[in-house]
């Protein structure tokens, strides 16, 4: 295999590790999902008093459509390698597997594993792939 990726990736960006022969290289892609929390309840101490109306439904659809575009991006990006794995913390790494599974069907061939990881350096995060491949690289 000549082209071998890692894709470290949560909420707020995909670190991404690509080994080819004895090259490595280290990309950043930012999100630009939006961090949303609503607020509302109360408008008032009064009891029966008016309310605010939070529409969590309107924030879940944008965030939903954020996390699609930033996933497209991403598969769009590796489309063209061997192999890659997913690793990282909370959901983003199954919820990127998912939507490869739904939109990029041909690539999930080319997916070894999504894998939790906690919170890491970049420096981790390079080492954590050398290692999953079996690569020697130097940096």
């Amino acid at each position: 295999m000549n082209n071998l990726i890692g894709i470290w990736m949560d909420k707020r960006n995909a670190k991404m590790v690509l080994l080819d022969k004895s090259n490595v290289e280290f990309r950043v892609f930012a999100s630009d999902i939006e961090e949303f929390n609503p607020t509302g309840g109360s408008g008032t101490a009064i009891k029966g008093g008016p309310q605010d109306v939070v529409q969590d439904g309107k924030y879940a659809n944008r965030e939903k459509h954020q996390e699609k575009k930033f996933f497209g991006e991403i598969a769009n990006f590796i489309s063209d390698c061997d192999a890659f794995v997913i690793f990282g913390p909370a959901e983003m790494g199954k919820k990127f597997a998912k939507e490869l599974e739904q939109s990029f069907p041909a690539m999930v061939s080319r997916l070894k594993g999504v894998y939790p990881a906690d919170s890491m350096t970049d420096n981790e995060i390079k080492a954590w792939v050398k290692s999953y491949f079996k690569i020697n690289a130097e940096d």
